[in-house]
C-alpha cells in the first residue's frame, strides 16, 4: 500500500470535537451528535465528511500509551465562518504535504491501515510526522463497516533532514 502525496491548502471545517483516547475511543458518541446536525451547516464546500484527529504533540506516537488523550473531531469543510450553528466549532487546517493512504474495507478494521503506516511505512520512508492534524477524508466511496467502504487517511509529512 504506497501513498500519493498532496500538498493541502488551507482548509477550514465546522464540526463538533471531543477529547478521548484509543483507550477510551468515543468515536461513535462524536458522529452521532454530529450527524444528525450536519445539514445545520449551509457554506459548505462538499458533502465529504472529515473525522481528524489533533496530537498535542509530535512524540505522542513514539511514545505511544493508548490511555493519552487527543483531540477528535467530525466536521465538514466550509468556504467561512459566517453561519456556524449553535454548540458546533471552527477549526483550520494548515496548509502542508500529506501522505495520502486509502483504506478498504470496514471502518472497524482501520487500525491494520494505521499500524501499517506508523509501523512499516513510515519507518522505511524518507518522511517525519509533521504537527499538524491527521484526518480521515469520507466521501461517496465510504460506507462505515461495509466490506466495499474506501476512506483517504492523510497523514502530515515532512521529509526528513
Amino acid at each position: 500500500m504506497e501513498p500519493r502525496f498532496e500538498t493541502l491548502k488551507e482548509k477550514k471545517l465546522v464540526g463538533k470535537q471531543k477529547r478521548m483516547s484509543f483507550a477510551n475511543n468515543t468515536t461513535k458518541e462524536l458522529w452521532h451528535g454530529f450527524i444528525p446536525r450536519r445539514n445545520e451547516i449551509k457554506n459548505n464546500v462538499s458533502e465529504e465528511l472529515f473525522s481528524l484527529e489533533i496530537y498535542d504533540n509530535i512524540l505522542f506516537f513514539k511514545n505511544f500509551n493508548p490511555a493519552n488523550e487527543f483531540a477528535k473531531w467530525a466536521a465538514i469543510e466550509v468556504s467561512n465562518f459566517n453561519h456556524v450553528p449553535n454548540e458546533m466549532e471552527t477549526m483550520i487546517i494548515p496548509s502542508g504535504s500529506y501522505a495520502v493512504f486509502i483504506h478498504k474495507g470496514p471502518a472497524s478494521e482501520g487500525a491494520k491501515t494505521y499500524n501499517y503506516i506508523f509501523s512499516e511505512w513510515m519507518p522505511k520512508s524518507n518522511y517525519d510526522l509533521d504537527e499538524r492534524p491527521h484526518f480521515a477524508l469520507m466521501n461517496g466511496k465510504y460506507k462505515n463497516d461495509d466490506p466495499n467502504s474506501e476512506e483517504e487517511i492523510w497523514i502530515p509529512v515532512k521529509r526528513k533532514n
